[in-house]
């Protein structure tokens, strides 16, 4: 039987991270977001604190990819970085991508945002997500979690979509949020969080048993 992979795109606002930890809870399986940035440092042997700097930024529109060799070299060093040097988004990525298809290897996961849907398309067992939400929903959630008024929280929404937007398309070839770019979208103002989570587990068993 192949691991169920479960990938969750989500609006900033829209509770995502909430439903994606109570559908990893529920089905017993591994939950990835902001640990990935752990797990690739790791991996590659860079500073966590230099790979969260740059944790889904968009690219630069003139920039080059620079495929280093990362083992080894003075690129692993956090000093290095802190001195102005900035390493290749292309190659993050790449070190990134590795590290899902790895863990997609090795268990079940529901992956969070950073492109999984499309690193790990084509796998069996997968099935995309992304979660939408009404605006005054969104705003009243960001600025409640981040304490601060809502004219701040939807231009703090504005400003972070964008990066993200830019960066899913630089890497996709797709466009983020457009429901011809997942499976299923659902709008969690309509149905809330838990039923949310319920019904991504839900789908998940009807459609792959």
């Amino acid at each position: 039987m192949s691991n169920i992979l479960i990938t969750i795109g989500r609006q900033i606002g829209s509770g995502g991270l909430e439903i994606a930890s109570k559908v990893a809870e529920k089905l017993g399986i591994e939950l990835y977001d902001k640990n990935l940035l752990n797990l690739t440092a790791k991996g590659s042997g860079l500073s966590a604190d230099v790979l969260e700097k740059k944790d889904e930024k968009p690219v630069p529109a003139n920039r080059f990819a620079k495929f280093l060799g990362l083992r080894g070299s003075n690129y692993t060093d956090p000093q290095f970085y802190s001195a102005g040097s900035v390493l290749s988004e292309d190659e993050l990525f790449k070190i990134q991508s590795s590290v899902i298809e790895q863990l997609a290897d090795e268990a079940s996961g529901v992956f969070v945002g950073r492109c999984a849907d499309y690193i790990l398309r084509g796998r069996d067992g997968l099935l995309t997500f992304f979660l939408t939400a009404d605006m005054p929903d969104r705003v009243a959630r960001i600025a409640s979690k981040r304490g601060i008024t809502e004219e701040e929280a939807e231009k703090f929404i504005q400003i972070e979509e964008r990066k993200r937007k830019e960066y899913y398309g630089y890497y996709t070839f797709k466009e983020w949020g457009d429901s011809s770019s997942y499976d299923i979208c659902l709008n969690t103002s309509r149905i809330g969080v838990d039923a949310a989570a319920d019904l991504i587990i839900s789908l998940y068993h009807q459609i792959y048993g």
